[in-house]
């Protein structure tokens, strides 16, 4: 009696896991979203880079083509996400409410109804069980009343200061004793019987109730059973036909790159093959620009522009020198340390990557591919500022005009390796004496502590207080 209510339970468990169910799902396809989000920011960003680096030809198509592939992977995976929640995620919700209908007084019409059709089907049965309780303890009592009796019936026997007539009366309550014995076990024996006859009629009703109880579970259970297959073809990408041509697009990508074509394309563009402009007799004219001696360039107002910055750490950046471009401009010429500031941070383009991250990216490549490379030339390198106009050595390159500076101790605050034999080279945190102030082009001379001299740019070191 009453085992029933695990049954009963069942149904309020089942609206329960359409609720686990449909929290399952809505997790899945927010996993789903920030996936092809992550997909899409990160072929956004490889994609450019890519583009701006020093990759050409077939082989640079066949890169991008893996960003290509993951921009059309990330919108199957948005589609992944708008099933699971618009079709499965609806589905279950709406059976849920047509299943399930809930009371005033709490609770589901379902389950109250599972519960009175039970206890309907029981309170018959419930009630001769009840009469056999009540008949067993009966009889338990007499049969407990005779012993009682016929024990002390027995003792009075053996006792002779007992008259007669008591002896009488004990005899007599062992009879009754035994009567009520007989009474109890007949009636007890007859409850049983009739309990025994309703059995089958219980055990019918109590099926009936149960098997209704079956149909609810087995229809929750079944729409489970549909509902997951459902979900399992939406995230099955393998029998999608789009799928597989994005992968099958991206092999073929990958199989033209062709690094004959490449090379090719590239002395043709760059190489021997590119349109020559052999040198041709000009005329004097008074606006051509002129050459510049490292004197002149040292005494003139007019600034260099260094271009090509390479960063070797996080926020390391060096200017390197084999690619700067060295002219004089005849109306405005900008200043290097007006111009462009290596350590100053880009402003932030709206990514959602964090702007560590994206600063580390950015580095990745360590030139442009359109990087504009100097035109004037000298086998005697007089274009460079700091080299030595003497082959042999014999000039000191560090000789200056004016008098020299008091030296300081100064620390360096980034890593920066020497581009020219003049250069000094150093690591973060070293520490060196600066012999000479910073010249028009932000540039210091200084001595390591191994007695090495040389240059060094001066927005690479601070004064040690």
């Amino acid at each position: 009696v009453g085992n029933y209510k695990r049954t009963v339970k069942r149904i309020d468990d089942g609206h329960r896991l359409c609720n686990d169910l449909m929290n399952c799902i809505h997790e899945r396809a927010r996993i789903e979203k920030v996936y092809a989000q992550q997909l899409t920011e990160w072929a956004k960003r490889w994609k450019q880079l890519v583009e701006k680096g020093p990759q050409y030809g077939t082989v640079e198509r066949a890169w991008c083509a893996f960003m290509s592939e993951a921009e059309k992977v990330s919108e199957l995976h948005l589609e992944v996400k708008g099933s699971l929640m618009n079709e499965d995620f609806e589905k279950i919700k709406n059976w849920q409410k047509e299943a399930f209908h809930k009371q005033m007084m709490g609770g589901f019409k379902e389950t109250k109804e599972a519960e009175d059709g039970f206890r309907k089907a029981q309170k018959p049965w419930a009630k001769k069980l009840k009469e056999v309780e009540a008949a067993k303890k009966a009889y338990h009592a007499a049969c407990k009343e005779e012993k009682l009796a016929v024990s002390r019936e027995t003792n009075s026997k053996a006792d002779p200061a007992l008259n007669p007539e008591q002896l009488k009366k004990l005899q007599d309550k062992v009879e009754r004793s035994k009567q009520d014995v007989l009474k109890t076990k007949e009636k007890y024996e007859k409850s049983l019987k009739e309990l025994d006859n309703a059995t089958p009629q219980y055990m019918e009703n109590m099926e009936q109730v149960f098997e209704q109880c079956q149909q609810f579970e087995e229809k929750r259970l079944r729409f489970f059973r549909e509902v997951l297959l459902e979900v399992q073809k939406h995230l099955d990408l393998s029998n999608v036909a789009s799928y597989k041509n994005i992968y099958r697009e991206l092999e073929q990508n990958i199989k033209t790159a062709d690094a004959v074509e490449d090379l090719r394309w590239f002395r043709a563009n760059q190489g021997p093959g590119m349109s020559m402009n052999w040198p041709q007799f000009e005329e004097w004219s008074a606006d051509l620009n002129r050459t510049l001696s490292r004197r002149e360039k040292k005494k003139a107002s007019d600034g260099v522009t260094l271009t090509g910055i390479n960063q070797t750490g996080d926020q390391v950046s060096q200017p390197n020198k084999h690619s700067s471009s060295l002219s004089v401009q005849s109306n405005t010429v900008q200043s290097v340390q007006s111009s462009y500031n290596p350590f100053e941070d880009e402003e932030d383009t709206g990514s959602t990557v964090s702007e560590k991250e994206d600063n580390k990216i950015k580095n990745v490549s360590s030139y442009e591919k359109n990087q504009s490379y100097p035109t004037d030339w000298s086998d005697e390198e007089s274009n460079n500022p700091f080299s030595s106009t003497d082959a042999n050595g014999d000039t000191n390159p560090f000789d200056e005009d004016g008098p020299p500076a008091m030296e300081v101790r100064v620390r360096a605050l980034y890593d920066y390796e020497g581009q020219e034999q003049d250069e000094l080279s150093f690591k973060a945190g070293d520490e060196l004496t600066k012999m000479e102030n910073e010249d028009e082009q932000g540039w210091c001379k200084g001595r390591l502590d191994n007695g090495q001299v040389g240059l060094y740019p001066a927005n690479y070191v601070e004064q040690i207080q």
